[in-house]
């Protein structure tokens, strides 16, 4: 393992009042920490579980670092989308964007 910073790091809402009653924040965790292993990148890319995002009524919540992208509303079947497109092709899965008003970008 090096002693270098991770590449990206995903912070998930897993407590709080509301995301873990919108939809199975534990099994989005599960998800996406199984798609980094199983390509061999849990040195490059971390996936951790976050306390209450404060963007309550919009999850499940998920913001990926360093760019600063939030996605709201993510359930289980969109982890490998988000893993492929954005964490590995840098390219952010649109329809799950979040503007932090509430509103999908």
């Amino acid at each position: 393992m090096s002693n270098s910073v991770y590449q990206k790091h995903v912070f998930v809402c897993t407590s709080g009042k509301v995301c873990p009653g919108q939809g199975d924040t534990e099994e989005i965790m599960q998800i996406l920490r199984a798609e980094i292993a199983a390509r061999g990148l849990k040195h490059q890319i971390r996936i951790n579980k976050a306390g209450c995002l404060d963007q309550c009524g919009n999850g499940p919540v998920l913001v990926v670092y360093p760019e600063g992208i939030w996605y709201s509303h993510v359930q289980p079947m969109d982890c490998k989308e988000i893993v492929e497109s954005h964490l590995l092709g840098d390219k952010p899965v649109e329809r799950l964007l979040y503007d932090g008003r509430g509103k999908l970008v």
